[in-house]
Formats: C-alpha cells, structure tokens, sequence
C-alpha cells in the first residue's frame, strides 16, 4: 500500500521559515520523481516543486523558485521542502506526491497534507 505522511505545517510569520517533511512506503521510493503540490481556496490543487530521481535535479513554480528548496533522501525514503521567506499568500495545505513536474496529483498518489498558515 502506498502511503505518503506529510509533516512539519504549522502557523509562521511572514519572513519566517518551516521545513516539511514526507515520509513515503509502498513503492521503491528513489525510482520516482516526487513532488510538492499545495491547495488553496482561490487556485485549488497548484503543483510546486519537484524533485528528479538519481541526479536530483530541481524545479519550481515561479512564486516560490529562491524561496523554496525541495531535496530528498532515499536512504530514509523521505521527501523535503525547506520554506524560506514565507508570505501569506503560501496560506495552503501542503501534500507530497509521487508525480512529475506540474502535474497535480489524484488522492490516490498525494499524502493527507500538512497544513501552512503564515499569518502576523
């Protein structure tokens, strides 16, 4: 069964950071690209970032590309997003998702989701 746990949401400040992490079983977990998607009321289900296997190459959206830093360990099967300089419009639900770039994820390959809100 595959299972994706995100953690590390909380409530920020704006110009603050959070780390997120997601915890993924089930499936051989360095033969995937992962991704970060997060929903919002104004754009629903909005693709982030992610991450390619074995090189580890980067990629972002460009409301987030220098704020945003994705990585990955394979030895812990564990997905990373490292948030700096948040503001309030990064208010979302943050879900990890073993999918491509741009692509928004069915419920099916996303986790539950962490929750974000950067409020003063």
């Amino acid at each position: 069964e595959v299972q994706l746990v995100e953690s590390g949401g909380g409530l920020v400040q704006p110009g603050g950071s959070l780390r997120l992490s997601c915890e993924a079983s089930g499936f051989p977990f360095s033969s995937y690209a992962m991704s970060w998607v997060r929903r919002t009321q104004l754009r629903g289900l909005e693709w982030i970032s992610t991450i390619s296997t074995i090189e580890g190459f980067t990629y972002y959206t460009d409301s987030v590309r220098g704020r945003f830093t994705i990585s990955r360990d394979d030895a812990k099967n564990t997905l990373y997003l490292q948030m700096n300089n948040l503001k309030t419009e990064d208010t979302a639900m943050y879900y990890c998702s073993r999918t491509g770039i741009g692509v928004i994820p069915s419920a099916d390959d996303r986790g539950q989701g962490t929750q974000v809100t950067v409020s003063s």
